[in-house]
């Protein structure tokens, strides 16, 4: 460990300085010591610092260069002089060599303290998804309490789903870990958690949790309880986070709609009067808008209400030959298995022939791999057809659509089949509820949730009715009803069918009777629809709000090309600016390269504004990308048709 010792000696001077960032890195489980972490920090800190260092030196020496280039040179306002003695060193390299040692002081103190500020952060986010997935494990512990479990086997089962539960999960985790490794009874280890805990909520939960415990009471009563608290809780934050999404929409609106077309329209008249309109306007249209758009995107996603992603382990297990066994060789079926392998590798490239739209609908990043190249090739074939022929905005306004095209070709292929493969998912999880409900009702008369399933075949449930039957027919083969369950979970990856079916399999697995545990499914589940139908109704009008915007942008950039750009190319231009005065930039602004410049900005805003509505209303970017084709549709069109005739010569 580099500086090691002078860090140990560091911390031992004033152990009370570092006790928070000590907390916060067990807070966030990152299995460091202080001292690590603060060498690490040292460590990052001196490499960055050397690093700036160099580059300092190099930039200044550059601008020094510069300067000196213009005519202006630096000035030595405080008169200091080097000592004679010292020999005729130069004051430039004097300046650079200050301007790196402070670009490199300031470096190394910024990475220091972001390392010092990290741990804390980190627990910040580790807080926040133990908060949204807290009602599910509560879910999960009140199922396997139902089913006669101890406390410490349902932590156990717990933790071992942290692929399923996330970070809560992992925080359970910790029970487990000091009840079997370091000798802690079960309210000890409840206590520990609760001390180290980043989730206000998870504490408050593990304080009451502790009370029932050494008073006695009813374990399951209090896990219903709780289950419905926090359901409750996750309707309400997600109504204070809607308050704040439907603000950073009109801020959004108000910036990156309204603004950047207010600026483009100074920018135009600025140029009228010899300004640097082009350099203006490319500022604007190809890096405000497309950098602003993307720090209101990471603000968005940042504050966020999401949902952990999930996946379900899986591990093969490999048959053992041993030398001291006699293997009597059989013949005969080698070439069977060979077979057999050969069937396998060509599997999937004979599903793919039979049906090449399947494996779209089911991953439609898929896609991408056969659009990006087509797009591609597309676009260099056309852009090579054209010339050049010396005119920057005549290549300009000839390549401009054949791009546009190239990225509809590459996205709208995956903007369809992503919507049909997200309305797939939605009809499923929507009938989630009622199949749990009806599963529920079916097993509290006395039969088991696998003579249940097989009622439920002739059950009209939309999409869902296909995967029973497929869930039966598994069943028929010879799989169990949880091994049929998890290749349902397979076909059909999201949380909310994985807490599903982790939950039911392991009720299941406990006791034949649990229609109690399908309530409780079913109530989590109609919460999480509940929830997403809640979302994507108040923010429907926010997204109308970014078409009609957009609708807007294009209006008044049509009209400021057909009722302006367009009457300007008709003046005698020249005589104008040789005249001089007010507008004397006339004659010299290129009229058709800020009309291709205009277009581009609508697209360019069409895009960026897609995305937007997506991230808002759906909680996706990849929704966003319907969006986002739909609104470079409409430029495209608009722009060849009736929006930006063509200037008179």
């Amino acid at each position: 460990m580099i500086f090691g010792r002078q860090v140990q000696a560091w911390v031992a001077r004033d152990p009370t300085r570092f006790q928070r960032l000590n907390a916060d890195l067990i807070s966030t489980r990152s299995g460091v010591t202080v001292e690590r972490y603060l060498s690490n920090a040292v460590l990052a800190s001196a490499v960055v610092a050397i690093v700036f260092l160099v580059i300092g030196y190099i930039v200044t020496g550059f601008v020094i260069s510069f300067t000196e280039a213009q005519g202006t040179g630096f000035t030595n306002p405080t008169g200091f002089h080097l000592p004679y003695s010292l020999g005729p060193i130069p004051m430039s390299l004097i300046t650079q060599l200050v301007g790196a040692v402070i670009g490199a002081l300031l470096a190394a103190t910024i990475t220091y303290m972001l390392a010092l500020q990290w741990p804390a952060i980190t627990k910040g986010m580790r807080a926040s998804k133990i908060n949204m997935t807290l009602h599910n494990a509560v879910a999960y512990m009140y199922a396997m309490r139902r089913g006669g479990a101890e406390l410490l086997t349902i932590f156990r089962s717990l933790s071992e789903n942290a692929n399923i539960y996330g970070e809560v999960a992992l925080e359970f985790r910790q029970v487990v870990r000091d009840a079997d490794f370091f000798g802690l009874d079960e309210v000890s280890a409840i206590r520990q958690l609760h001390m180290t805990t980043p989730s206000n909520k998870l504490k408050d939960f593990l304080q009451d949790l502790l009370s029932v415990i050494e008073s006695g009471g009813d374990m399951a009563d209090f896990l219903e309880g709780r289950v419905h608290l926090f359901q409750e809780e996750a309707r309400y934050e997600q109504k204070n986070f809607l308050g704040f999404l439907a603000l950073v929409a009109e801020s959004y609106v108000t910036l990156f709609v309204a603004g950047p077309l207010f600026l483009i329209i100074i920018m135009v008249v600025m140029g009228m009067m010899g300004g640097a309109a082009v350099e203006q306007l490319v500022a604007v249209i190809y890096l405000m808008l497309p950098v602003g758009t993307a720090i209101f995107m990471v603000m968005i996603d940042l504050v966020s209400i999401k949902t952990e992603s999930v996946y379900r382990k899986s591990t093969d297990q490999e048959w053992q030959e041993f030398t001291d066994v006699a293997i009597n060789p059989i013949g005969g079926e080698e070439s069977l298995f060979a077979r057999l392998v050969k069937y396998d590798q060509s599997a999937g490239v004979r599903r793919f022939l039979q049906d090449p739209l399947r494996a779209f609908t089911t991953k439609p990043v898929r896609v991408l791999f056969l659009t990006i190249p087509i797009g591609i090739i597309y676009m260099a074939f056309m852009i090579s057809q054209i010339a050049w022929i010396g005119n920057l905005e005549a290549y300009v306004s000839a390549i401009d659509d054949h791009i546009i095209i190239g990225v509809l070709i590459i996205l709208l292929p995956f903007a369809i089949f992503y919507e049909v493969w997200r309305r797939r998912l939605s009809g499923i999880e929507a009938a989630i509820p009622e199949f749990l409900d009806r599963m529920a009702g079916i097993n509290q008369v006395g039969l088991t949730v696998a003579q249940a399933l097989a009622i439920m075949q002739s059950a009209n449930l939309g999409v869902l009715s296909h995967e029973i039957k497929r869930i039966n027919r598994d069943m028929e083969w010879g799989a169990n009803f949880s091994e049929a369950l998890l290749h349902f979970e397979q076909r059909v990856t999201t949380p909310i069918i994985a807490r599903m079916v982790t939950l039911i399999t392991r009720a299941s697995e406990m006791s034949s009777q649990i229609n109690d545990v399908l309530n409780i499914a079913a109530s989590d589940t109609r919460m999480s629809e509940i929830l997403k139908k809640e979302r994507f109704g108040e923010m429907f009008i926010y997204v109308a709000i970014v078409y009609l915007s957009f609708g807007v942008f294009i209006f008044v950039i049509a009209t400021l090309n057909a009722q302006f750009l367009v009457e300007l190319a008709k003046l005698d231009t020249a005589g104008l600016s040789q005249a001089g005065g007010t507008f004397a930039g006339l004659g010299t602004m290129p009229l058709g390269l800020i009309q291709a410049m205009l277009y581009h900005a609508v697209v360019i805003m069409g895009f960026v504004s897609g995305l937007i509505a997506g991230q808002m209303g759906e909680s996706s970017i990849k929704s966003g990308v319907k969006h986002a084709c739909i609104m470079i549709l409409i430029a495209l069109i608009a722009f060849n048709t009736v929006v930006a005739p063509p200037l008179p010569t």
